[in-house]
């Protein structure tokens, strides 16, 4: 088994998620079978019950995991096989530890940092090595930024983990190296000082990879090359990329880094397999028209918000050959300017909680239904097309969701049974992967292909079944269904060119080389209507 350690200097976002992506994408496609792990450094358990604007989106993955956003890069770039063993937080660690010592595990010893604490990080990157066979190699993140008090214990635990497997680890340092525009000058000294804090602490990378607006020159290399004690060709230029993040690879690639990693890690060096994402790149830069999506939601300020939302939007537009145009609207200000949407070729309702922006997104929906413009609800969003429809379809004129309205005369959305009982926020929703069976001839099945699909939730509300039949007799097809519990999954408007709504969250489960199949199907609607 192999490790690799990714840690961050300088200052935080520099991408380390996307570059780890991007070199255990790279390893795949030369024929390893890689695990990723993302350690985060914050006290929460996990970030499920984190605002979107401190932490961005919340990714999920099959077995009902809430994870960091950095896991649907490692999804969107790899075949890595991800699970609750793939994200492990400061708060998870001494959960267990003080549950341990609760327990008399420590048989009477003081409970310290060091050893407790650093042993179980290092007890969690082996359960994430070995939580599938055959794995080759594990590339592990390190959230947060060199000097951070809450990293320390991550930073010595993986010193400690490469002193006990000297020969099967390495530490790349993702840096930045800022252009200063005043003076027209490139600056590594913030790389330098970041390094030496790192050594300080007993890590020595072995390669440096450095953000920068434009290509290093090699004086820079060089200079980085020589004060931070690693050969120049392990100093790695990261620029920014021209048109979208699905280039870092091949930024990497041309620098061989992937090779030297091999030879490093003494494995085997084989030219990467990249013929599908090749050709997913040269749609991208060769695209024949654009779409225009606007995107309605609360929480359109934060870029990461809804990340993977975009991204699935991204991949299947880029599938189609077009350029997408991305627009947002604050569902909190569409009183009075709902004419807006009038500029887009679709309109995306995403997941959320609560009552803020609610009255926003029920006009959106309606406006698209009497418009006919292509319509895709998920997760709130599919709620909030069953709400509107039974206002102003089938005139229960007070229907709501008893999370925005307990009292509603009309429950149309209700609190799912089990959740009653439910006192704690964090990790009691209905989430990770449900069946779904799809009914012959609905748009869903015609999309899947297939007539049963998995599909990953994250929500504690739900269609009610009692109003089921007056929906169907109404236009609305119940065109998918949890066959365990007898819950609505999927919702379509008959009498619309293409609006639906699903309870589940698609955009967990899109690639750029595999877009998923309703993003692409919503996306070839608007391209439609784009005419």
């Amino acid at each position: 088994m192999k490790y690799i350690f990714i840690t961050g200097g300088v200052v935080s976002s520099l991408g380390k998620g996307l570059t780890s992506a991007s070199i255990a994408m790279l390893l795949e496609n030369q024929g390893l079978k890689v695990a990723m792990l993302k350690l985060d450094p914050y006290l929460n358990v996990d970030p499920g019950t984190m605002s979107p604007f401190q932490h961005g989106e919340v990714y999920v993955t099959d077995d009902g995991a809430e994870t960091d956003l950095d896991l649907g890069h490692y999804f969107r770039y790899t075949n890595s096989p991800l699970s609750k063993e793939s994200n492990a937080t400061t708060g998870q660690i001494y959960d267990t530890v003080i549950r341990r010592e609760r327990r008399g595990d420590y048989l009477g010893k003081t409970v310290q940092v060091i050893p407790h604490v650093t042993d179980e990080i290092k007890r969690r990157i082996e359960r994430c090595a070995n939580h599938e066979k055959g794995i080759d190699v594990t590339c592990i993140e390190i959230g947060g930024t060199i000097g951070d008090i809450e990293s320390q214990p991550f930073l010595e635990a993986i010193r400690q983990f490469r002193a006990e497997h000297p020969k099967d680890c390495l530490n790349i340092h993702l840096t930045y190296v800022p252009h200063l525009k005043a003076a027209n000058e490139v600056k590594t000294k913030p790389t330098q000082h970041s390094v030496q804090a790192l050594r300080a602490i007993g890590i020595f990378p072995d390669f440096i990879l450095c953000r920068c607006e434009n290509i290093l020159s090699e004086e820079n290399r060089s200079k980085i090359s020589l004060f931070c004690s690693v050969p120049k060709s392990a100093v790695i230029d990261v620029h920014d990329v021209k048109q979208s993040i699905y280039e870092v690879p091949e930024v990497l690639l041309n620098q061989n880094l992937n090779e030297m990693v091999c030879e490093h890690l003494n494995l085997p060096v084989k030219k990467p397999n990249l013929t599908k994402w090749n050709q997913m790149l040269d749609n991208l830069r060769h695209t024949k028209g654009s779409v225009t999506i606007g995107v309605v939601g609360k929480y359109v300020t934060h870029q990461d918000a809804y990340k993977s939302v975009y991204e699935a939007l991204y991949h299947a537009a880029t599938a189609e050959k077009r350029e997408l145009i991305l627009r947002t609207f604050d569902s909190e200000k569409m009183d009075g300017d709902i004419d807006q949407l009038k500029e887009c070729d679709g309109i995306l309702i995403p997941g959320g909680f609560g009552e803020r922006g609610w009255v926003g997104k029920v006009d959106t929906a309606k406006f698209c239904r009497e418009k006919k413009i292509p319509y895709f609800g998920i997760c709130l969003g599919m709620q909030v097309m069953v709400v509107e429809f039974a206002r102003n379809v089938l005139k229960l004129t007070e229907a709501n969701s008893t999370e925005m309205h307990p009292a509603t005369e009309y429950p149309v959305i209700s609190l799912l049974e089990e959740q009653q009982i439910v006192t704690d926020l964090g990790g009691t929703m209905r989430l990770g992967a449900f069946l779904c069976n799809l009914t012959s001839g609905s748009r869903a099945a015609k999309a899947y292909g297939k007539k049963e699909i998995t599909e990953r939730h994250r929500h504690r509300y739900e269609f009610n079944n009692i109003y089921k039949s007056q929906f169907e007799e109404n236009g609305m097809h119940i065109s998918g269904i949890n066959p365990n519990q007898n819950l609505c999954e999927i919702v379509e408007n008959k009498d619309h060119p293409w609006m639906l709504g699903v309870q589940f969250h698609p955009e967990y489960k899109s690639k750029p080389i595999e877009p998923h199949p309703l993003f692409l199907e919503f996306i070839k609607a608007a391209i439609k209507k784009h005419g």
